[in-house]
């Protein structure tokens, strides 16, 4: 038994790059819409309502489901997980994209938002701003190829299936990008707690690109010098301020209502 658990941990958790393993009803939910998912795993003895509805919902796109004994199950996760809710899937993840896919990515989409992260280095930060990128209609997300999160299954589980809708752009120099960006007409907006000014200048903007900084430091020195306009969020408590992540979906929540953006059925056609 041992070497038969052996070998599909190995199987699963040394898996090459073009695999991935995400549990949890609502990633597990989302993951299932790509297309992308080879088979789901139910740990055995789990029930409930929401998990006959995974269960239904596999089947009915062919995709294989099998239940696994308890030990199984658990080795195969990426990770200690307490909030599996008896369920994986396994399926071909979305990769980040080249630089050069960002004209395409952009090409006939109508005032685009681009959530751009400077140097967010904290995988759960990095999810977390994706699933608030893909709640508010970003177009897509640019990260910098150094100095940032990797999107690795811990980014992947904390987007709760973002990650697998929203397309992430991986860019050698973000501050030529910035440029680009505003010579093709976007508004760069960064997002800094020293700043006075908020999103006011933003009504009915067209193309906006959003430049949130690191955990730490905020904003580098070239990012900020390329910005347009800083922005921070005005807050009436004790603590002068927020997570990185906290923040990026209280901005793009003002940004998109003063946009009038908020149509996530538009937004997701746009990005698939």
């Amino acid at each position: 038994m041992t070497e038969k658990r052996g070998r599909i941990k190995q199987k699963i958790l040394n898996h090459t790059p073009n695999t991935l393993v995400i549990s949890g009803l609502h990633p597990v939910r989302a993951l299932l819409k790509t297309g992308r998912v080879s088979e789901v795993w139910i740990r055995e003895g789990s029930k409930g309502h929401r998990l006959s509805e995974v269960i239904l919902e596999s089947k009915m796109n062919n995709i294989f489901v099998k239940t696994v004994a308890a030990r199984i199950f658990e080795d195969a996760l990426p990770q200690v997980e307490s909030n599996h809710q008896g369920v994986i899937a396994i399926a071909r993840p979305r990769e980040m994209e080249p630089e050069n896919s960002l004209p395409i990515l952009l090409d006939n989409v109508k005032n685009p938002l681009i959530l751009v992260l400077d140097g967010i280095t904290d995988p759960h930060n990095f999810g977390a701003c994706l699933r608030s990128a893909e709640a508010f209609g970003v177009t897509c997300v640019v990260v910098p190829k150094d100095n940032s999160a990797p999107l690795n299954h811990i980014a992947r589980k904390t987007s709760s299936g973002a990650s697998e809708f929203i397309p992430v752009v991986r860019v050698t120099n973000l501050a030529r990008c910035l440029k680009g960006l505003q010579k093709n007409g976007f508004w760069v907006i960064g997002a800094a707690g020293d700043s006075t000014g908020g999103l006011d200048q933003m009504e009915g903007a067209g193309s906006v690109a959003l430049v949130m900084g690191s955990e730490g430091a905020g904003l580098r020195r070239l990012t900020r010098e390329n910005c347009d306009a800083l922005v921070s969020i005005s807050m009436c408590g004790q603590i002068e301020s927020l997570n990185v992540s906290v923040a990026t979906g209280v901005l793009l929540f003002d940004l998109q209502t003063r946009r009038g953006k908020l149509d996530s059925d538009s937004a997701f056609k746009e990005r698939v």
